[in-house]
């Protein structure tokens, strides 16, 4: 069954590789249901998680970055690699999933976790804050060779969720932009640009912009 293994919050701890000094990227697990609500626009609004800390409101939260959702598939085959435990949480993911294929998801598909609905927004971007927590040399390349990004997710109808509950995709798009194409086109990849805008309205305002931008104006 696809369900939530952990649920994770984060704190505010110093780090001089961050941007602004601090972060909240390295959650820990946490047993008690959690709220989780639309937290404002990108820029003001932090995590949905009610209790969660995110430092760096420039790249990180907002109501199309609500949610960071990790598959542990993904984190077992980064252990195997690294040849090291990695926790639920360390990579910065609020959902730690389980039978959910994370980055294989649509743009704009819907899941019901628990009570909460949430709808898949955008790829994470690696940044040199997730690579000091990490502490692998070559990480953000790695990281990006591998195009297992996990999916931001932003909140339709707010809810509480706790461990273990279900994970059911309750609407998926018929377009097949997935988080992986979106991740590829945006980093390795531009080239996948155009296909981006076949996500269309259920591509977020601010990443098709960014498509926007970098593609050739029309002749």
């Amino acid at each position: 069954m696809s369900h939530v293994l952990s649920l994770n919050v984060g704190s505010r701890v110093g780090c001089d590789q961050a941007e602004v000094g601090h972060t909240g990227i390295g959650k820990r697990p946490v047993t008690t249901s959690v709220e989780v609500r639309a937290p404002g626009p990108a820029g003001v609004g932090g995590s949905g998680l009610v209790g969660d800390h995110i430092s760096d409101l420039r790249h990180h939260g907002g109501d199309h970055r609500a949610v960071y959702a990790y598959a542990r598939e993904d984190l077992d085959g980064w252990s195997a690699e690294l040849g090291r435990d990695l926790p639920p949480g360390l990579f910065g993911e609020n959902l730690t999933t389980v039978g959910v294929d994370v980055s294989g998801a649509r743009i704009g598909e819907r899941w019901r976790v628990g009570d909460l609905v949430v709808q898949v927004t955008s790829p994470r971007i690696p940044c040199r804050t997730f690579a000091a927590v990490i502490g692998e040399r070559g990480w953000v390349r790695a990281f990006t060779r591998r195009a297992a990004p996990g999916a931001y997710l932003r909140v339709v109808e707010p809810g509480t969720i706790v461990a273990g509950d279900q994970v059911a995709v309750v609407h998926r798009p018929g377009h097949g932009v997935t988080v992986r194409t979106a991740f590829q086109a945006l980093t390795l990849r531009p080239e996948l640009l155009p296909d981006l805008l076949a996500a269309g309205d259920d591509l977020p305002e601010e990443l098709r912009r960014r498509v926007g931008r970098r593609l050739p104006d029309p002749a």
